[in-house]
């Protein structure tokens, strides 16, 4: 299993905080929108470096701390089993084109690992 990128995300409170955060990172970074849910925007440059901002998961029952993108989410998934570890999100193939999942881990920190998926559009 292969990690292809790493993905802070940010949570604000509502649409408003979501825009603001988007339009200050990217004077001050020069980011620019990669991607748009409306819950969520990711920021980047044109050399992989990405930053997330949302506002609450659409499909998930809390927000990760972190994305981290692999391309084997289902031996990632196995190898968070073997470990033990909480799963708070199971694996899901979501609309978006992602399949994914979260685990809790020891400091109480929300990793999503996930992939995309063959159908749906990028993320």
């Amino acid at each position: 299993m292969r990690i292809s990128r790493v993905v802070p995300n940010l949570t604000v409170s509502t649409r408003d905080d979501l825009d603001e955060a988007v339009t200050r990172h990217s004077v001050v970074l020069g980011l620019r929108v990669l991607m748009d849910h409306g819950w969520i925007v990711t920021l980047g440059d044109g050399e992989g470096h990405q930053l997330s901002v949302m506002t609450r998961d659409a499909s998930a029952p809390l927000n990760p701390d972190v994305s981290i993108f692999v391309d084997g989410v289902h031996e990632a998934y196995e190898r968070a089993i073997s470990a033990g570890v909480e799963v708070v999100h199971p694996v899901t193939e979501e609309a978006w084109g992602v399949t994914r999942f979260f685990y809790r881990d020891h400091t109480g920190r929300v990793i999503n690992v996930g992939m995309h998926s063959m159908q749906g559009q990028a993320s």
